[in-house]
């Protein structure tokens, strides 16, 4: 039986970077790809323990092995997603001169400032995750999608029940997922809550993500906010939930809702919808390509209290329009953002350089 790091090679021809402390969107991305990717390639990881389990070289050792290319290739691939990784990449590239050539991925939905802008210029390969994020990247090799696990995101067997195991009240959750901050529109959830659930008696309401220390006053006043229209018992703050255990409160739920004021892409709607969720998603990142409206769910405009309100309420109408929409919703994700389509789309930007360097 294979352990995490026994997927690893020792003298990977890939070599994936994650050298942020702190999990965020991106680590989730690389935590899943991982895995998936190393049966594909020989493939090494340098960067913070994942939660999968794999430990990740150091940068050191990374510039260490990275001295001389790996067995049958002329040069190893990093990949990067961050300023300070295509910094490294770059000084260990341009100044200490190794075999190496350097992928990006790029999701961000606006110009990038003058810096990143030149780190990225200097990219062997940059891979951006939707079209108009490819808009703001001149040097664009190919859009590949963030992808989902769908053997782990996928649907409990009776979503009309599945809220019984929450230990909460209600009959039925719906969800918001990510940072408790101003720009994930945490306080729009919370005004939509507050407006939306007297119409909807059998709905709770369930805020899972951490305040940071910079944002515990405006989840206080957040509460205040719950506490003053009576309804501390059904709009609930879960606090960061494990990476290992947040695929459970998707299943739970029978709406997601993700209204941030900006976001790059987004990958908690999709992770929602791979486990049956209908969605109500605000117009930023690439929520466009999964929220269609009357279809897999709604959409409104960022900063929408009232909006937001009305979309909750048009897909909740009754549960059995809900659970079609997640049905829905799960199709689309399984036809077109699925983890396998995403490793293949990368995997082609990689061949791509390799197949280049030997022609």
């Amino acid at each position: 039986m294979n352990t995490p790091d026994s997927l690893l090679s020792t003298d990977p021809e890939v070599i994936v970077f994650n050298l942020k402390q702190r999990y965020t969107g991106v680590s989730a991305t690389i935590n899943a790809l991982v895995p998936l990717q190393a049966k594909q390639w020989r493939l090494g990881f340098c960067g913070t323990r994942m939660s999968n389990g794999i430990d990740g070289m150091t940068l050191g050792q990374a510039i260490a092995l990275s001295r001389k290319p790996p067995k049958g290739r002329p040069f190893r691939i990093w990949h990067v997603r961050r300023d300070p990784e295509m910094m490294a990449a770059i000084f260990a590239r341009d100044v200490l001169r190794l075999p190496i050539k350097l992928v990006f991925t790029s999701a961000a939905q606006h110009l990038h400032g003058r810096f990143p802008r030149w780190l990225i210029s200097k990219m062997d390969a940059v891979i951006s995750t939707t079209p108009l994020a490819a808009s703001f990247v001149p040097n664009t090799t190919a859009v590949v999608p963030h992808g989902i696990d769908l053997s782990r995101f996928s649907p409990p067997p009776d979503k009309l029940t599945a809220w019984a195991d929450s230990g909460l009240p209600g009959q039925y959750g719906i969800g918001v997922f990510g940072r408790v901050r101003p720009d994930k529109g945490s306080d729009v959830f919370v005004q939509a809550m507050i407006q939306a659930l007297p119409q909807l008696p059998g709905a709770t309401a369930v805020i899972a993500g951490l305040a940071q220390a910079q944002h515990q006053a405006y989840q206080q006043d957040l509460q205040q906010q719950i506490d003053a229209a009576g309804l501390h018992d059904r709009i609930v703050f879960l606090g960061e939930v494990p990476a290992g255990e947040v695929h459970r409160w998707y299943q739970r739920c029978l709406l997601c809702v993700a209204c941030p004021r900006y976001e790059p892409f987004g990958l908690t709607p999709f992770e929602a919808a791979a486990t049956g969720c209908a969605l109500v998603c605000s117009r930023t990142g690439a929520f466009d390509q999964l929220a269609i409206p009357g279809e897999t769910g709604e959409m409104v405009d960022t900063g929408d209290v009232r909006g937001l309100t009305q979309a909750v309420l048009s897909v909740l109408r009754d549960q059995q329009h809900a659970v079609q929409m997640g049905e829905a919703a799960r199709v689309r994700v399984t036809e077109h953002f699925s983890l396998a389509r995403e490793a293949e789309g990368i995997g082609r930007v990689y061949q791509q350089l390799f197949d280049t360097a030997c022609a």
